[in-house]
């Protein structure tokens, strides 16, 4: 008998969870060559997704800190120390920053239409 044809999603699921260092003995018996490349496929996927947003989010904190200070700033302080200008590249990165960071620029610029 040949493999399935149909991809399984729990199987999907079970494989991906191994590769996210899940434990091996939780795979089920059976997984067919296009399931395990589904996995593989989504797991990538997840990954580039993943480091992507890292990425922006760094990009956003490099923004954000434009000095140091001797106490801890609030949100309304960081903003206050912001070149102008900036606050149009931190719109296009809205969605990964810190919540607080988000209240801070919806507050002064209004949330950015491409959230």
């Amino acid at each position: 008998m040949g493999e399935h044809s149909e991809v399984r999603p729990d199987v999907v699921d079970a494989i991906v969870g191994v590769l996210k260092g899940g434990d091996a003995a939780a795979l089920p018996a059976g997984a067919t060559a296009a399931e395990k490349t589904a996995a593989k496929d989504r797991y990538l996927s997840e990954f580039a997704a993943e480091r992507s947003k890292r990425d922006r989010q760094a990009q956003a904190w490099e923004l954000l800190l434009t000095r140091s200070y001797d106490e801890p700033p609030t949100w309304q302080r960081i903003f206050d120390d912001l070149d102008a200008g900036v606050h149009t590249e931190l719109g296009e990165l809205y969605d990964v920053l810190p919540a607080g960071a988000q209240e801070e620029y919806a507050r002064r610029y209004g949330v950015p239409s491409t959230v």
